[in-house]
C-alpha cells in the first residue's frame, strides 16, 4: 500500500500546522483532526492510508482513540503511528499494545518521522 493520504490528530494547532507543512512538502496529502470526535468524522468522510496520533487530548486521548480505530472493522488495516510528548517507554509500549505500528516522540525529527513512515509504503 503506498501511503498518499494521512490524517493528522492533534489538539495543538501549533503541531497540527508543522506537520501538515513537513507533509505537504514530501507530497502527502493531509487533513486534521483535533479530537477524537473530530477524528472519526474525518475517518467517515475519507479513510486514510495512516493516521499520524497524539496522545494528551481532551476528550479521549490518544491511546483510547488508537484502540477504537484499530479495532474497528473499518478501519484495522490503517496504520496508527503516536506522535506524542510521552517519551516513557512504558508509554511506548502501552501505544503499541493499543494497536499502533509505532511510536514517535516530540519535537518530532522530520528524517525520523519520514523514514518511519516510508517503512510502512
Amino acid at each position: 500500500m503506498t501511503i498518499q493520504k494521512i490524517l493528522l490528530i492533534d489538539d495543538s494547532k501549533t503541531e497540527l500546522h508543522v506537520l501538515s507543512e513537513l507533509l505537504g512538502r514530501r507530497g502527502y496529502e493531509v487533513r486534521t483532526a483535533e479530537n477524537g470526535d473530530e477524528a472519526i468524522r474525518r475517518l467517515a468522510e475519507d479513510k486514510p492510508d495512516l493516521i499520524l496520533m497524539d496522545v494528551v487530548m481532551p476528550g479521549q486521548n490518544g491511546f483510547q482513540l488508537t484502540r477504537s480505530i484499530t479495532r474497528d472493522p473499518r478501519f484495522a488495516d490503517v496504520p496508527v503511528i503516536m506522535c506524542t510528548s510521552k517519551s516513557q517507554e512504558t508509554d511506548k509500549l502501552w501505544g503499541m499494545r493499543q494497536g499502533a505500528r509505532d511510536y514517535v516522540v516530540k519535537p518530532v525529527n522530520a528524517d525520523e518521522l519520514l523514514a518511519k513512515i516510508r517503512a510502512l509504503d
